[in-house]
């Protein structure tokens, strides 16, 4: 008999993950589920090898569990059906999917490969969302630190956003480069990398980038030049992707390998996963990006 290996995150949803995970056997009732703490998995590559043809594996958690699942077995050829189950907080894969919060498991292999790489600090990433850097980066960081003093609280993102915008967050100079083509910028209040529509709990920063278009291009949007009251004023409207319209503060680049540098460090965010004192970072497609060069070496040198 087939089974589902039920591959939860116990921290996703600010710590509901295993409860909301056992709302997976009203759904199965017809299948044997094989719950397994995805925190405690030493080896995906023994899990896949375990596995009959006909299994399926569930995967339970937010963006940040499904980044890390991708990431992990993304060499392995896994033939088995991969589902997914948005158990998160954000959930802004589930969103770009047309989902809704308690939306069955669907299938996922088809989007979980062929993913666009970011570079930091010499590491590589597949991301399936969007790479943050700027304030959106900040958000993340002072979110890690709140939750880390209020266990179980919600974060209240938006307005760490609006706080850090009017007092704690200092723009940036930057240098972006878009497949080979460099744009300087004074003053840089976000510069993200979009593989997707939605990240940050549903916002568009790059409105034209689709997840189709992922093996030929990724998308960014620099909010640049303005005041803090301007830049807060246009914010809101990032959750539309109507920022966009604000032309003389608001660039949307979209190109195959793009390089972002900061004049300082600052927070970066991965698919809603924080990465502290962060000056540059360089993104992506599968096609520039040689999986077999040691140590994982930058899309510029692939």
């Amino acid at each position: 008999m087939s089974k589902s290996y039920v591959l939860y995150n116990p921290h996703a949803g600010n710590k509901s993950g295993t409860e909301r995970a056992e709302k997976l056997r009203e759904l199965y009732t017809d299948r044997e589920l094989e719950y397994l703490d995805i925190t405690t998995i030493k080896s995906y590559a023994d899990l896949v090898e375990s596995l009959d043809a006909d299994d399926a594996i569930i995967v339970c958690g937010g963006d940040g569990t499904l980044n890390r699942f991708a990431n992990d077995i993304y060499d392995l050829n896994v033939k088995n059906e991969i589902l997914y189950y948005a158990t998160g907080t954000g959930n802004d894969f589930l969103r770009d999917m047309d989902g809704i919060d308690g939306s069955v498991p669907f299938r996922v292999n088809e989007y979980i490969s062929n993913l666009p790489v970011v570079t930091v600090k010499g590491k590589s990433y597949r991301f399936i969302n969007g790479v943050g850097f700027g304030i959106d980066g900040y958000c993340c960081e002072v979110g890690d630190k709140l939750r880390a003093k209020n266990d179980g609280k919600k974060i209240n993102y938006a307005g760490i956003a609006i706080k850090g915008l009017l007092f704690f967050y200092k723009p940036t100079s930057a240098k972006i480069t878009v497949d080979g083509v460099t744009h300087t910028y004074k003053k840089v209040w976000l510069a993200p990398t979009m593989v997707g529509r939605y990240y940050g709990g549903g916002m568009r920063p790059t409105p034209h980038q689709t997840r189709d278009q992922r093996e030929e291009s990724v998308s960014l949007c620099a909010i640049h030049d303005s005041g803090k009251l301007k830049t807060l004023m246009v914010f809101p409207s990032i959750f539309k992707g109507e920022h966009i319209n604000h032309t003389k503060i608001v660039d949307e680049f979209k190109g195959k390998h793009i390089t972002v540098e900061f004049n300082r460090p600052v927070a970066l965010q991965i698919d809603g996963e924080t990465i502290l004192d962060v000056t540059s970072y360089e993104a992506c497609i599968p096609s520039l990006f040689n999986k077999n060069e040691e140590a994982k070496e930058s899309c510029a040198q692939a």
